[in-house]
């Protein structure tokens, strides 16, 4: 007799029985999405060592994929499995407990909830919260076994620092050669000593700690760890790259500052290879202590979980503050409504119901664009937004003044109750300060400093293939490191569907004089000559940016680099500033720095 399908034997099982099949399901499906997760994960190491720059793009896209696919499947297995009962509250939380024991003996538990309530939530499309059925808070205040092994490497005094450099650099998995290997330690430990010197450290370096897998993102690799010198504790990453003629240590990054831009939430996810995730985002929050839990799951690829953790994060700020939600400071825009806490470095985007005009885009059209830069190459440069559904606040944590906004702006999207709001869709993302309120606040070297990284954010996203489409100030931040960041997405496009255009000359005065343009103008018509009305700076600022970004200007400029993305190139955007390398090398691509 052949079994007889899931629907039919959905009726005949009891409620602790389909609780116990449904959380076997659920963990199988996760058991195998980490198993998938970390195989693409581990071939990084393969296409750094094999330079094959395409493949890493391509398994960086089936990585961010995967996560939604396995939902997806194991979604749809629970629906047949449950049939009727899909949504019976008892057997959902009878499966959260006997989940909840199924994943304690694993490394990446907290991995595992997260993936739980990803099931779930997509079943019940809760609003707000349900601590029955979702892992609100882990279960576990503590790891629930000990690791096997300890996610660091140390080494201990060397007679000189040249020894220990030569010591992480030989527990490398790297086959490939070195280009200069004894050249690079010998930068890399003047850099390091320099650096002991600067900080008042002694001369020596007593302990070092290295994370017992490399980092990898694009073109780079990473080894990232920690220095120990006398009562000083300093932030230590060895960046490698591999050139034609071998690999290269690049940089060499002992500054806090320097490591936190490197891990920037404007930058691509890295792949690195650990057993306990939760052990190595605990070592890197001690070389970071500025950065939330929630930043750094997310920057090493387990974005899903960041997102938890935010959550979290968000919660517990409003139950240990009487902040209210505002409206945030800088102009309003058509598009998108944005609100904040003062006390909090989050802004919360909703979508508006309506645009005003010009705009002439589509909710759905925000949205795909949004996921167009969650799969692209961000350059550091393209703030990473978590996408969140069915949020619940108390109504007394919103000003009336965004109240009214919101109702105003977003009735379909935001639901106002008398006593919550429930916003059924928004993006969360860092706050930054735009750059025109910057500009007019910021001393004269500072501002001229923003001015001209503004250029060259614009050109690094340009290299990976990314136009801004609007490239008004008001559309671009600045972080606490003074990188200037571009957040506003509901005109961006691949560079490749641009057309660059040169202004056609006036044909008589009456043309120079009239409000509107001359020529024709097409849906995908760029004019670069404009862009220097979009800075909109004058002075010392306007000299600083035509003086480094007057090519920005050029239509051969902007053509040439669409040629180079649509043939392919994957051009090198490094994530520290051009003085942080050892040494200047000469490659058959352009090198481009960021600060």
């Amino acid at each position: 007799m052949g079994k007889a399908p899931a629907e039919e034997l959905a009726p005949r099982m009891t409620a602790s029985r389909l609780a116990n099949v449904g959380a076997n399901a659920i963990f199988a499906a996760y058991n195998e999405y980490d198993r998938l997760f970390r195989a693409l994960t581990r071939r990084a190491r393969w296409r750094f060592e094999s330079r094959d720059w395409h493949g890493m793009q391509d398994d960086s896209r089936a990585r961010l994929d995967l996560y939604r696919q396995s939902i997806d499947s194991v979604v749809e297995e629970i629906r047949v499995l449950l049939g009727e009962r899909v949504q019976d509250q008892i057997i959902w939380t009878s499966m959260k407990a006997v989940y909840s024991g199924l994943i304690a003996p694993c490394d990446t538990w907290e991995l595992a909830e997260t993936f739980f309530n990803s099931a779930t939530r997509r079943i019940f499309a809760t609003v707000g919260v349900d601590p029955g059925i979702e892992f609100v808070d882990t279960d576990y205040d503590l790891p629930p076994n000990q690791p096997r092994r300890a996610v660091y490497r140390s080494y201990g005094r060397a007679a000189r620092t040249a020894e220990l450099v030569a010591q992480i650099l030989d527990d490398l998995p790297f086959t490939a050669p070195y280009a200069d290997r004894d050249g690079d330690i010998a930068l890399a430990a003047a850099t390091i000593e320099q650096r002991l010197r600067a900080v008042g450290a002694l001369r020596v370096v007593e302990r070092a700690e290295m994370v017992d897998a490399v980092f990898y993102r694009g073109k780079g690799a990473y080894v990232v760890g920690r220095l120990l010198s006398g009562s000083h504790r300093l932030p230590f990453v060895l960046a490698l790259r591999h050139e034609d003629d071998g690999l290269a240590l690049d940089a060499v990054l002992l500054d806090e500052n320097d490591v936190s831009i490197l891990f920037s939430f404007a930058h691509s996810y890295f792949h690195v290879d650990v057993e306990r995730p939760y052990d190595l985002v605990r070592f890197l929050k001690s070389i970071m202590p500025r950065k939330r839990i929630a930043e750094l799951y997310i920057g090493i690829g387990y974005n899903k979980h960041g997102k938890t953790e935010l959550y979290r994060d968000i919660l517990h700020h409003l139950a240990t503050s009487h902040d209210l939600f505002e409206i945030a400071p800088g102009q309003r825009g058509m598009v998108m409504t944005v609100f904040t806490m003062p006390g909090y470095d989050l802004v919360f985007k909703i979508i508006k119901d309506r645009f005003g005009q010009p705009k002439k885009t589509t909710r759905q059209a925000v949205m795909d664009k949004y996921r167009l830069v969650f799969k692209h190459d961000r350059a550091g440069r393209l703030v990473d937004a978590q996408e969140f559904e069915h949020l619940e606040f108390s109504r007394a944590r919103f000003n009336p003044s965004l109240i009214a906004e919101l109702l105003a702006n977003a009735p379909g999207t935001v639901e106002v109750h008398s006593d919550r709001v429930i916003v059924k869709h928004c993006y969360v993302e860092r706050r930054i300060i735009p750059l025109d309120i910057y500009l007019s606040e910021a001393s004269e070297e500072a501002a001229i400093a923003a001015v001209v990284d503004y250029g060259q954010a614009v050109k690094d996203m340009a290299y990976t293939g990314i136009f801004p489409g609007d490239m008004l100030l008001k559309n671009f931040g600045v972080t606490r490191h003074g990188r200037v960041i571009f957040y506003d997405y509901d005109e961006l496009c691949l560079l490749t569907t641009c057309n660059f255009r040169r202004l056609p000359p006036p044909r008589s005065l009456d043309d120079e004089l009239a409000a509107e343009p001359w020529y024709g103008v097409g849906d995908d018509d760029v004019f670069p000559e404009q862009f220097i009305n979009f800075v909109g700076v004058y002075g010392p600022l306007r000299e600083a940016f035509l003086a480094r970004h007057a090519n920005l200007l050029d239509v051969s400029f902007w053509r040439a680099i669409q040629a180079q993305v649509a043939a392919g190139e994957v051009m090198t955007i490094l994530p520290y500033a051009a003085e942080k390398r050892l040494r200047h090398t000469t490659t058959g691509e352009p090198l481009i720095a960021g600060r």
